[in-house]
């Protein structure tokens, strides 16, 4: 078994933690476990896009990008 520790909530976010686990058939422990996923998961993508923002599109890029623009047009992915 995995050690625990404490964390120190308020009476009123115990109980919503522990009834949004209830609700998802989870421990306490996992939802939280899953929320810091999600969390991490967002700022990660949240990051790349930032620095996606931070370099300039080139020609080269919105070139590509018509080319996937047509690819993806033609209907064969769809199906």
């Amino acid at each position: 078994m995995a050690a625990t520790t404490t964390v120190k909530v308020t009476p009123s976010l115990r109980d919503r933690i522990n009834g949004h686990a209830k609700t998802e058939h989870v421990t306490p422990a996992s939802f939280l476990e899953r929320l810091v996923e999600e969390y991490e998961k967002r700022e990660w993508f949240a990051s790349i896009k930032a620095a996606y923002e931070e370099e300039p599109i080139t020609a080269e890029d919105q070139a590509e990008t018509g080319l996937w623009d047509v690819t993806l047009a033609d209907g064969l992915g769809h199906g």
